[in-house]
């Protein structure tokens, strides 16, 4: 793809910078996108009746055990060129903000520094009655010779840091004894506080604003574009095909952000 002269002039202009990210961007890690990645067993389920307080108030092994598997799938993964190249551009600016609407943590696992998780990360845990811990996840560690040897599964599995102090599998808090939860929005949740503040701040803000791998459809990260648009900022939408927003950007590049932001990033800055 010919990237357009007027933009890679803007570009070399900018020294503010706003991203907006979403499931597309993954997905050519090969991450299947939210709904997609219902197959086999979990086939019966749909992510809207998973993904909520109420369900994990219901039946907290099912929810813990769809997200381990979530994030099986992510570790199975990695960060793209498209990352990566994202990574370059933050470099390249004096300010730049990275606002993802993704739950893998693959822009922090590249290396970007300033970014705002919109939905949470799926690597995180915190506990389910808001005590207030939050806290890496850390995947317990079952060696295969534990598998055969039921004295040692018992002994790593109490080694664990969030090892589960009952029979549901679920791990509790260490703080308060509550269930640990994902640290990710559910259907009917709000943002994580001060997050989207911090967004539309960075959009009303920037010289320009880019939307990768996002319909543009999901709100409130959707309204992003359209403030920084009325302040003043050229919108550059990057994404496999057009989308709603498409009419209304400065510059849209269709096509595979792997392949497109690596081209522009190394056509602006060298």
């Amino acid at each position: 793809m010919e990237i357009s002269a007027e933009l890679i002039r803007f570009l070399k202009k900018a020294t503010r910078i706003a991203v907006l990210t979403g499931a597309g961007i993954s997905a050519e890690s090969g991450l299947k996108t939210f709904r997609d990645a219902q197959d086999g067993h979990w086939s019966k389920y749909r992510p809207e009746d998973l993904a909520t307080p109420e369900a994990f108030a219901r039946d907290p092994k099912l929810v813990w055990d769809w997200y381990a598997m979530r994030r099986n799938k992510v570790a199975e993964a990695t960060p793209n060129p498209s990352h990566f190249a994202l990574v370059e551009m933050e470099h390249r600016v004096s300010s730049f903000t990275l606002i993802t609407q993704n739950v893998d943590g693959y822009h922090r696992q590249a290396g970007s520094q300033n970014v705002l998780e919109l939905h949470g990360n799926i690597q995180q845990v915190k506990c389910y009655d808001g005590c207030g811990v939050v806290d890496e996840w850390e995947e317990p560690v079952i060696a295969s010779e534990a598998k055969q040897s039921p004295s040692m599964h018992k002994e790593i599995a109490a080694s664990q840091k969030h090892a589960p102090r009952n029979d549901t599998g679920v791990p509790r808090c260490e703080k308060c004894g509550a269930y640990l939860r994902p640290d990710v929005v559910w259907f009917g949740e709000s943002l994580p506080l001060g997050a989207f503040d911090a967004a539309l701040e960075a959009a009303a803000n920037c010289h320009i604003f880019f939307s990768i791998g996002t319909s543009g459809l999901v709100q409130p990260a959707a309204s992003l574009a359209g403030e920084a648009h009325r302040q003043g900022a050229a919108v550059v939408e990057v994404n496999l095909d057009p989308t709603p927003l498409t009419p209304y950007v400065d510059f849209a590049l269709h096509g595979k952000s792997g392949e497109i932001l690596p081209k522009l990033v190394y056509e602006v800055w060298g």
